[in-house]
Formats: structure tokens, sequence, C-alpha cells
């Protein structure tokens, strides 16, 4: 079985930025997990890319088939949001790269042999956050002021210290100034556990393990 890297940190501690980095490098050759959501694709975003975009009805007939690994429900100024995980979308065949929350992590974790999912948890000083956030809504077509305050709000709860060290997170990556500095912190480490595994493996193999 194969690894599945799950990136988490607070709201715009620059998740997306490094997901799609670690995605795109050649070297890695990590898919993606793609989340699903029932909320409505936002500008630039696209089936199957970002999410998969359903609606409740469609949320409704992948839990009755036993699909769902784990989902989460946020009540936003538009109505109730629900982001989840799908079981064949989640499939361990190839190494992977998620994205999501701590709640989030901690299911999906739970739902495959220890030491599959690897956490990596970007930490970035909430000042600095709220300043990105605020400039990032002010570009044109967005301006969910509203929206941004509640989650920096809901954040400052689902990230807890106390949370985050209920589910074990003790390795952090800093993402406060150059975003490259951050990045090649997190491919060093990402290499590092693929080649244990690999070294691992072929171990395994000489002495007729595997």
């Amino acid at each position: 079985m194969k690894h599945l890297f799950y990136l988490m940190g607070k709201s715009a501690s620059g998740k997306d930025t490094l997901y799609e980095t670690l995605l795109n490098d050649s070297t890695l050759a990590l898919k993606p997990l793609i989340p699903w959501t029932t909320r409505p694709a936002r500008a630039n975003e696209q089936d199957g890319v970002e999410y998969h975009f359903t609606d409740e009805a469609g949320l409704q007939i992948l839990e009755e088939k036993g699909l769902v690994i784990e989902k989460r429900t946020y009540q936003t100024e538009h109505g109730p949001w629900t982001y989840f995980t799908v079981k064949d979308a989640a499939s361990l065949s190839h190494d992977r790269i998620g994205i999501g929350t701590l709640e989030s992590y901690r299911k999906i974790r739970d739902s495959y042999p220890d030491g599959c999912v690897i956490p990596i948890y970007l930490e970035v000083e909430d000042g600095l956050r709220l300043s990105r956030a605020l400039e990032r809504e002010r570009r044109p077509g967005n301006h969910r002021y509203e929206e941004m305050c509640r989650r920096f709000l809901s954040d400052q709860k689902d990230f807890s210290e106390e949370k985050l060290q209920e589910a074990g997170i003790t390795k952090r990556f800093s993402n406060e100034g150059d975003p490259s500095l951050c990045y090649q912190a997190v491919v060093s480490y990402i290499r590092s556990i693929l080649e244990c595994r690999q070294s691992s493996g072929q171990k395994g193999g000489q002495d007729g393990l595997i």
C-alpha cells in the first residue's frame, strides 16, 4: 500500500498553492485525492479538478452506497455546505496528495493501516493569515468578507493546540516567509518517507518477507 500525504492548515496558510506545486512535481509522481462538496463551484474551478461538485441528493446516494469515508457540514451565509471524501477517490494504489481539515484527516487516517496517511501541517501567524485572506477577498469576483471572518474564527477552534495534540500532529512547516523554503522542506520530508519505504521494501524482498 502507498502513502497519502494530507495537507492541513488554517485558512490562508498557503495550502492550495503548496498542493498545486507538489502535485505538479514530476519527481514525486503524486496523484490527487480529489474531495467532494455540495457547495457551488467558484470562479475558475472545474468539476473533477479542485473538487467533485454535487448536491445533497448526490451526497445521499453516495452515502447509501457506503462510499463516504467522512463528511463535514458548515453553516455558511449561503446555507449549509458539505465537504466529504469518497472511497474510490482515496484508493492507495498510488501515492497521493490530499488537502483538508484536521477532522477529515483523523477520519481518513483511521480508515487505513497505521502509517499510510501522513499529515503535513502548515503554520502561519494569525495576523499574517488574516492579512492574506483580506487581500484575497479584495480581488475581483470575491468579496466574501463575512465568510472570510466565519472561516477565520472557525479555524481557531478546529485547529486548536489541544486538537492538534490529540490528532498527534507534532511536525509543522512554517509558511510565513519565502514559500519556496516551505516547499523545499515539505518535499524533503515526503522524499524521506518514500525512500524509507523503498528501502524497507528492498530489504523485505531480500529477506524473503514480501
